[in-house]
């Protein structure tokens, strides 16, 4: 995995969000706090890019999600002291699928929750003139491990150049709370999903396999070399092209290769 100076990629993403906001012509930015380490660790460092009174948070839990999630989304925004705003999503799931389609499986459920969050983001965002701070890292988005208009929706991605192993080393870092850092990931979208077993794979094997196939350009033969099996590397290649097309804007037929 490389070897990052973590003091200069943390100035670095704090120079980023300043830049970014300027240019557009705005002040405050908006947060949805999962209570995970992603989330945190973009608040902590929106406050020092924009300063706590311009960075707003948003709890959004839905009647099954976690306790601990929501009391640790508040917790960073205590600990921070911003301003945060709590919507429950609910009632805008429930009427949709109790009226439409009661049987939708979890898997659709589950991607509505995240767009309704980010409906709610972007409402608020209209409300208080902000921009919304995207909370995904690299390797989601190498993996596609986003709802395309969910989570994946935002203005800017202050982690998108941060790996998830190298998120929980920033965070430790700029001291977000431990008990954060060393919570099992999860998207929080049904009841027992964790992020790792919902992708088939660890984190740290994930990003070992990504960054040197992808950015080293290694072969899989010196992927196996490394100790990494077979199975494990189609694994990640497969996800990669199967959910490839959420990495770039929609194609049009001017800029579609037939």
């Amino acid at each position: 995995m490389r070897n990052i100076d973590l003091k200069k990629e943390k100035q670095k993403i704090i120079n980023f969000i300043k830049t970014y906001f300027k240019d557009a012509g705005f002040s405050k930015g908006i947060i949805g706090l999962s209570g995970g380490v992603d989330s945190s660790l973009v608040a902590f460092l929106a406050v020092e890019a924009l300063g706590k009174e311009n960075v707003i948070g948003v709890l959004m839990p839905y009647k099954t999600s976690s306790k601990d999630s929501f009391d640790d989304g508040r917790l960073i925004a205590e600990t921070l002291g911003i301003k945060y705003i709590i919507r429950e999503i609910t009632p805008i799931v429930d009427v949709y699928f109790n009226n439409y389609d009661p049987n939708a499986d979890r898997l659709r459920k589950g991607n509505m929750k995240a767009r309704a969050r980010m409906c709610t983001l972007y409402d608020l965002a209209a409300k208080e003139h902000a921009l919304v701070l995207g909370t995904s890292n690299k390797t989601e988005l190498y993996l596609g491990y986003i709802t395309q208009f969910g989570d994946a929706a935002c203005a800017l991605e202050p982690l998108g150049c941060f790996y998830k192993t190298e998120v929980w080393k920033l965070a430790k870092m700029m001291e977000v709370p431990e008990n954060i850092i060393k919570k099992i990931p999860t998207a929080d979208l049904w009841e027992g999903q964790t992020d790792e077993k919902e992708i088939g794979i660890s984190y740290t094997d994930a990003d070992e396999i990504i960054f040197a196939l992808y950015e080293e350009k290694a072969s899989i033969e010196e992927l196996l070399s490394q100790g990494f099996t077979q199975e494990k590397i189609q694994h990640i290649i497969s996800i990669v092209n199967t959910n490839r097309f959420k990495q770039s804007v929609p194609p049009n037929p001017e800029t579609y290769t037939f």
